[in-house]
């Protein structure tokens, strides 16, 4: 095992007994709701640090970080009071960081070349290895 890979099962341990901590009323309870968003929390947990190498390594990354946030919170929202109008908000909102996206991707093409280019090919637009 690599240190770097060390250090990541150190921090999701770490991680994991701060969110246990946090969750241990819920946790006794398996019929609500703070019992199953503990095992939401680990799989985030998890996620991000399986992808932490992938994520962080682009100058531009905290405007990507932005653009998850954005597109996550659009959805938790329309999901919190699902209607439709909140689908047809939830939808724009998805819509304009996409265009967002867009443009930003021609700036950066243009401001750092081809490497930027190859960078796009390697990884994914919002969410790494996926979408």
């Amino acid at each position: 095992m690599t240190f770097a890979a060390l250090g990541r099962w150190a921090i999701f341990g770490l991680g994991s007994l701060f969110i246990v901590v946090l969750s241990r009323r819920s946790l006794r309870d398996p019929r609500s709701h703070g019992f199953w968003r503990v095992f939401a929390f680990e799989a985030l947990l998890g996620l991000l640090l399986v992808a932490v190498g992938r994520w962080f390594v682009d100058p531009v990354s905290p405007r990507q970080v932005a653009s998850w946030v954005l597109l996550f919170l659009a959805w938790g929202a329309f999901l919190k009071a699902p209607a439709p109008a909140s689908a047809a908000l939830a939808v724009l909102a998805s819509a304009a960081l996409v265009a967002t996206a867009r443009a930003e991707e021609r700036e950066n093409t243009t401001k750092f070349g081809e490497a930027y280019t190859r960078y796009m090919r390697a990884t994914k637009r919002f969410l790494p290895l996926v979408f």
